[in-house]
């Protein structure tokens, strides 16, 4: 079902259907009935989803679910994502991978062990996260936001992408670039109550950084999704290393996707005062998105996820969350020798 963004609210409830995900704030328990699903809140209440077109489901809730309801979710190939009382990912349960590839596992896993394969990569990485934060910058620049400074000490950075020895030098380098651009922030966001001051993390200490760290999260599941309807592996990653517990390829990906998608929502939620110091709460030690301005947030990512670019080689419209999915096609075709990788670079 395809809502052109428009948020929709099951009275009384908690649960907002937008395009192709679904979004879960109510208790209850998620249960099957025949080829559809439906959740029963604490007070008794069913409210029915449609299972047709779901791409996957973000649950915030408290909620439980019954194996039968599992077993759907599997056979229609949909994601889910928890995320716990905060707003904190959780972690998803990834069906069975029905597009999964022995042999594109394989080529992967040749890309990640040869160590100069593995570093281009990864360079490339970084190199489409310094061009897309450069073309924000360059965009607010010329709407008279006075960033050059900022420009500047990026460009100077990433000169030293292509000559890096290893990855721990080469996240060294995005990590420092992604410093000086945070830093630009309190000069595209023109409000007192949102200084960006430093990045901190779990919990964040300011408003900022709070929305930072909850528009990430979402990315990162997004590109999990779109991952999980190719054959890549998202457990092998390159620029973030591979572990056993944790996906990573999305995380590589995402560095790509945050300017020009969390960074850009952001901007736009605070500087139409969408989102306010109002729409925050302070538990655990900092401060985090209330439960409205989390659904506030989620509106205006799912509006842009669904939003529509041209695309410079198809010539014709494409939205950025099936850009997140050329993206990975990109990759497939680079693992299995057909083409080199390159980046998605915006162009504004």
């Amino acid at each position: 079902m395809c809502l052109s963004g428009i948020l929709l609210g099951v009275r009384g409830g908690g649960v907002y259907l937008m395009k192709k995900s679904i979004y879960i704030f109510s208790n209850g328990e998620l249960k099957r009935k025949d080829n559809t699903f439906f959740i029963e809140k604490e007070d008794g209440k069913k409210n029915y989803l449609p299972i047709e077109n779901i791409n996957d489901i973000y649950i915030f809730g408290e909620v439980s679910v019954t194996k039968k309801f599992l077993e759907l979710m599997s056979q229609k190939e949909i994601v889910l994502h928890f995320f716990n009382y905060y707003g904190y990912y959780s972690g998803s349960f990834y069906p069975r991978e029905h597009y999964n590839s022995g042999y594109m596992i394989l080529n992967q896993s040749k890309y990640y062990f040869d160590k100069e394969k593995r570093l281009n990569l990864a360079r490339s990485f970084v190199n489409g996260s310094y061009i897309n934060m450069s073309k924000v910058l360059t965009y607010y620049n010329n709407r008279g936001r006075h960033v050059e400074e900022y420009i500047l000490r990026i460009d100077n950075l990433a000169e030293k992408i292509q000559t890096s020895e290893s990855i721990e030098e080469l996240m060294a380098i995005e990590g420092n670039m992604r410093n000086y651009y945070y830093q630009s922030f309190e000069k595209i966001i023109d409000n007192d109550d949102f200084k960006f001051q430093q990045r901190t993390k779990q919990p964040p200490k300011n408003y900022l950084n709070a929305m930072i760290s909850f528009g990430n999260s979402l990315l990162y599941v997004a590109i999990l999704s779109e991952i999980y309807k190719t054959h890549l592996d998202p457990r092998i990653g390159y620029l973030h290393t591979t572990n056993n517990r944790s996906f990573t390829l999305n995380l590589d990906l995402s560095e790509i996707f945050k300017p020009i998608i969390v960074d850009r929502t952001i901007f736009k939620l605070v500087n139409t005062n969408m989102i306010t110091a109002d729409d925050f709460d302070k538990n655990m030690g900092g401060i985090l998105l209330s439960e409205k301005g989390r659904k506030t947030f989620i509106k205006e990512f799912e509006d842009k996820m669904n939003s529509t670019i041209r695309h410079p080689k198809l010539g014709r419209n494409v939205s950025y969350r099936r850009l997140i999915r050329l993206e990975c096609y990109k990759l497939q075709k680079h693992f299995m020798g057909e083409e080199i990788y390159e980046p998605f670079k915006a162009r504004w």
